[in-house]
């Protein structure tokens, strides 16, 4: 009878002791990777698990991780956006969206959004846009006289959008968990993305047309007219769209892989750092140890969720968890909703990384057994479990978004925070957020009612 209840209750006593243990303030990934160990010693001293399942952890990182291809864009993507925070680009691209905008309201926190759009499909690191636009446009927008919640909100908003546009270091890791093509994520994830950036405009536009006192248009006297713009436009504008191309066109036209338009990324960033004549060997060796330390970070994260996953699942866990969500009696939307809410209060407390790390193994085949076949079949495709997966993926995407924005351990929220000026109080940060994590809210319902808006382009161009 004991055995049966430990075989029953232990994965759950597991999931429960890393949610506080996370809180201890160790590193996350040997809390997750000691939990797992931890685990796998008490489940043989119940006979619910042997001492030479410990062997096949081991294989599966060296021979999952170690060798999977596609994390090998991981390093390189990270290197990428480092070298553009250190190049200058956002910098003139910055200058250059505010001249173009300057008549149209809000036009100075409107040229954050693009810019923050554009860098998220160059980057994908959220602190280093974060703090990059928050260095760069924060002091002017304040000098313009901007309401400092609304700067904050649309700078903190802006940044977070690198986490789901491609190429989004969160979805190659998605990938590797769901055992689903990065290719696929990238397509299916560019919609959902384009579709955040458009919410923020249409509200930062309203609101700036009903209030115009929160945002003052640019005076005059800084227009640019004939050739200063058409030089503007060279050189602010086409290097980052010119990345852009390159990185993410090469993946989409099928010419490269994902991990050797990585390379591509980071040579043409470290060629834009060499053309604005910053490319010196104090700024390269800072980029290179930055990305070599995030890298290392994420990889051990990867090892320990490996350990974690793999003897959650060997004391029964996936049974425990199907075992739950049948008894619930919620049916698929219920289940569905119930796990979107989860992520969305697990970001108030926990870092993307973690939130991937513990859902996605555990609540992935729950999903991918869930009918939702009538549903889908609106977007014109049949309800494989690859099509559901992605569309899961891309919906946990756009949920995690918020986690960098929830207080009290929004993260953009404290990379803001950290690098602007002391007249700006967390309070208005706060207050700036909230309109932003409805609007998140609202895109996520919009694509888990419209699959089309993650599924149509995979669908579409890897048919």
């Amino acid at each position: 009878m004991e055995n049966f209840y430990i075989e029953d209750w232990f994965p759950l006593i597991m999931f429960a002791s890393l949610g506080i243990l996370v809180f201890s303030g160790l590193p996350v990934a040997f809390v997750i990777s000691g939990i797992g160990i931890a685990f796998g010693f008490l489940g043989m001293a119940y006979d619910v698990f042997s001492f030479v399942e410990f062997f096949n952890i081991v294989s599966r990182i060296w021979g999952g991780i170690a060798e999977n291809m596609v994390m090998v864009a991981v390093p390189m993507f990270i290197y990428m956006g480092t070298m553009l925070e250190k190049s200058g680009v956002a910098e003139d691209l910055l200058e250059c969206l505010n001249v173009l905008m300057r008549k149209v309201p809000g036009g100075l926190a409107l040229s954050v959004t693009l810019m923050g759009t554009i860098m998220a499909a160059t980057t994908g690191i959220i602190g280093a846009s974060v703090v990059m636009m928050t260095l760069l446009a924060l002091p002017v927008m304040l000098r313009r006289n901007y309401d400092p919640s609304l700067a904050t909100g649309t700078i903190a908003a802006s940044g977070t959008l690198g986490i789901l546009i491609p190429p989004s270091i969160m979805l190659v890791l998605m990938s590797d968990l769901l055992s689903v093509s990065v290719g696929n994520l990238f397509l299916a994830a560019i919609i959902p993305g384009l579709l955040l950036a458009s919410l923020y405009t249409i509200y930062i536009f309203v609101r700036c047309q009903m209030q115009p006192h929160l945002a003052p248009p640019l005076p005059d006297a800084e227009a640019l007219h004939g050739m200063d713009m058409v030089r503007m436009m060279v050189r602010s504008f086409i290097p980052p769209v010119f990345l852009i191309v390159l990185v993410l066109g090469s993946i989409f036209a099928g010419f490269a892989t994902p991990t050797e338009a990585a390379g591509v990324g980071a040579v043409g960033a470290t060629f834009l750092a060499l053309v604005k004549g910053r490319l010196k060997w104090d700024v390269l060796k800072d980029v290179c140890e930055r990305s070599a330390l995030t890298g290392a970070m994420l990889f051990f994260l990867f090892a320990g969720a490996t350990v974690f996953s793999y003897v959650f699942r060997s004391l029964g866990g996936d049974d425990l968890v199907i075992d739950l969500v049948d008894s619930a009696g919620l049916g698929a939307w219920g289940v569905l909703f119930l796990l979107m809410l989860i992520v969305f209060i697990l970001g108030f407390f926990f870092d993307w990384v973690e939130i991937t790390l513990i859902v996605l193994p555990i609540f992935a085949p729950v999903i991918a057994q869930l009918d939702f076949g009538d549903h889908l079949a609106v977007a014109g495709i049949g309800p494989t479990e690859t099509q559901v997966l992605t569309w899961f993926a891309v919906m946990v995407a756009v949920n995690l978004q918020t986690s960098f924005l929830t207080p009290p351990f929004g993260f953009a929220l404290f990379y803001l925070k950290g690098v602007a000026p002391k007249s700006i109080t967390i309070q208005q940060i706060y207050k700036g957020i909230i309109p932003f994590v409805i609007l998140q809210v609202i895109g996520l319902l919009l694509v888990m009612y419209f699959p089309e808006l993650a599924l149509w382009m995979p669908n579409t161009i890897l048919e």
